[in-house]
């Protein structure tokens, strides 16, 4: 059994930056499909949304704390559904909160591929855990503890357990996952206002549109704006190493 010391050293080690990986574009490929194995299949969905969820969650309360806001809670679903509650007198600042819960997936998703890719996979990881297990102070129901329990424990047999460039594989393929939930989830916010809108109570643009008087079409349009962003910065690698194999 590991001594403390040797698991703080583990875990210490994981925020320096390990050798780059060198991934093939073979290995590239294969880790596109695992990424859309892991976010397209309704199967694969049930567990891996779960951890898009949480994302998102995560967007509103770190951009409320950012904002001056009190964060009262966080309740996670096994339906794939959030809710972060939190307390502002001030308009602009509940309109940054509930902004960047769409966004945020892309972005992270980036960072993760771009850390799996520059040597910085393990940091991605220690991160992940450490912030996920702030994240348990703030959550309200057993569901959330669940769900967040589950991502610390892979975040970290990840980051202890794992060789450094195997988390950088796993890293650019939860990236990459994450990068294709995004998208996914704008699709379904798209639907339900051009849809199905008896279900806009529970739209993030909507609420925008409630707060702010700016239409959902253009909150909507922004949200589109930062994944494609993100989308962008993580391909340019990618495409690079493809580009290998033509």
């Amino acid at each position: 059994m590991a001594s403390p010391a040797s698991l703080w050293e583990t875990f210490a080690t994981a925020f320096t930056q390990a050798n780059v990986p060198t991934v093939t574009w073979v290995e590239m490929l294969l880790s596109v499909a695992a990424a859309v194995g892991l976010s397209i299949p309704r199967r694969s969905w049930r567990y891996f949304g779960l951890l898009a969820t949480v994302t998102h969650e995560l967007g509103h309360a770190f951009a409320a704390l950012t904002s001056g806001q009190r964060l009262s809670g966080i309740r996670l679903r096994l339906d794939h559904s959030g809710t972060t509650t939190t307390y502002s007198r001030s308009r602009l600042a509940a309109a940054w909160s509930c902004f960047w819960g769409y966004p945020v997936p892309a972005l992270a998703g980036a960072a993760f591929v771009w850390c799996g890719l520059n040597g910085w996979g393990p940091a991605a990881m220690a991160v992940s855990a450490l912030v996920l297990a702030a994240t348990l102070l703030f959550l309200r129901n057993l569901a959330g503890f669940v769900i967040t329990g589950a991502a610390i424990g892979g975040a970290g047999s990840l980051t202890f357990l794992a060789p450094p460039p195997a988390v950088g594989h796993v890293a650019v393929i939860f990236g990459l996952a994450l990068l294709v939930a995004a998208v996914r989830d704008l699709l379904k916010l798209t639907h339900v206002h051009l849809r199905r809108r008896d279900r806009l109570s529970s739209s993030d643009a909507y609420l925008l549109y409630r707060a702010t008087s700016v239409p959902s079409g253009i909150w909507i349009g922004l949200f589109t704006l930062l994944v494609a962003g993100a989308w962008l910065v993580a391909w340019q690698p990618i495409s690079v190493i493809l580009l290998q194999g033509a």
